[in-house]
């Protein structure tokens, strides 16, 4: 299975995710990365399988997928340290087979970060450009230039060592964008730091590359931090790309059971489709495990009776309460079985007459001494015909 993207929507200029003010334009002509047909085989296993997707100038592309998806292994054949078994990829138009990993317009930083311990953090950021002989000066200008970019401004002579988790990972970013490539791979940038520092680094990240427009892509397991930075997305497992999409065009609409498992906290409930939708119609699914038949949206869904599918449901658009709904597309009675506080959310497990266990999230939006609903009370949950996303794959 192949994942070819298609161009990025117009309306957004170049740099920033999906989540912020601005984001990249419709670019015209042909990508800034093709990747045609790649494979990379070890031995008789394939860890990259027939990939093609192509990714566009000043794009904060992630590659996201769990540990030994292939990810990592498609990144390093970008930078050139690997090379396909087979297909090509094409950076700016150039065939990258053969060229070494010095003569393409690349950078990576890495997760370890390898900043050299005995340097200061400015000698550690020249070191790149002292390799390419540039000129002293030009030198001490673009050191400076990255500092107060990654606002280091303070801390060029001290050393690695003397630095926080994140300044570090600020000074390997400042390192790896001192030599101005067109593209920049980063290889788990953010996974040393704590959730806290991880999440207000992730913005410094997206600042930087939306300020200097250069083309960046990510390789992370952490779904949240691929929502949360990137143009777009490649979900990919056991080296094939399952989807390719801006962050909530997968969130929202999955193409695949692994793709609605993988992305955040998914209900789904298999079963053979009773009734085609359209013409104002939903869509009837036939569900054992909940004992209702589910409604769904059916306009363009072209599904024959009997065909096997499953309802993808986010937790969060099932509403609980006390009381039986007077009009819901869906509703089935439960027992709350688990109850999980977040401060921000509260998280229920609902057990049903059938055993099968729900997840529903509900915010909690009001301070409150009392819990609205407790462990072992009886509820109803419904949901509306447009919350699920029938699958057939």
């Amino acid at each position: 299975m192949s994942g070819t993207a298609e161009a990025p929507t117009a309306g957004r200029p170049a740099g920033a995710s999906e989540h912020g003010p601005a984001g990249w334009a419709r670019p015209e002509g042909a990508p800034y990365i093709s990747i045609q047909h790649v494979t990379k085989r070890f031995g008789d296993f394939a860890a990259v399988d027939d990939v093609s997707l192509d990714i566009y100038r000043a794009e904060l592309f992630s590659l996201l997928g769990a540990s030994g998806c292939g990810k990592t292994t498609l990144l390093r054949m970008l930078a050139g340290l690997e090379q396909p078994t087979e297909g090509r990829i094409l950076i700016d138009g150039q065939d990258m087979v053969g060229v070494p990993p010095y003569d393409r317009p690349v950078n990576m930083m890495f997760q370890s970060y390898a900043l050299f311990p005995h340097m200061t953090v400015a000698q550690n950021i020249a070191f790149g450009l002292k390799q390419e002989r540039m000129d002293k000066a030009e030198i001490a200008r673009r050191v400076d230039e990255m500092l107060e970019l990654v606002q280091l401004g303070r801390f060029g002579k001290r050393k690695p060592h003397q630095l926080s988790g994140g300044q570090r990972q600020r000074v390997a970013l400042a390192r790896a964008l001192a030599k101005r490539p067109k593209l920049l791979l980063l290889d788990e940038p953010l996974a040393a730091l704590d959730k806290k520092l991880r999440e207000s680094t992730q913005f410094e990240l997206m600042n930087i590359q939306e300020e200097l427009g250069v083309t960046f892509v990510v390789v992370t397991h952490d779904q949240e931090e691929a929502m949360t930075l990137s143009t777009r997305i490649a979900v990919m497992n056991e080296g094939v790309i399952q989807q390719v999409g801006r962050p909530r065009e997968v969130y929202e609409y999955p193409k695949t059971r692994f793709v609605a498992d993988f992305i955040g906290s998914v209900n789904l409930f298999e079963g053979p489709v009773k009734q085609a939708g359209g013409d104002g119609a939903p869509l009837l699914v036939e569900a054992p495990e909940v004992g209702i038949d589910i409604a769904v949206e059916g306009e363009g869904l072209e599904l024959a009776a009997g065909r096997e599918v499953a309802v993808a449901l986010r937790p969060e658009k099932i509403t609980i309460s006390k009381q039986r709904p007077s009009d819901a597309d869906n509703m089935v009675a439960g027992k709350v079985d688990e109850i999980a506080y977040q401060g921000g959310i509260s998280i229920y497990q609902v057990r049903l007459a059938t055993d099968r266990l729900v997840k529903v999230t509900q915010p909690n939006l009001a301070r409150m001494a009392d819990r609205p609903i407790d462990w072992e009370e009886d509820v109803w949950l419904s949901w509306s015909r447009a919350a699920g996303v029938v699958l057939t794959a």
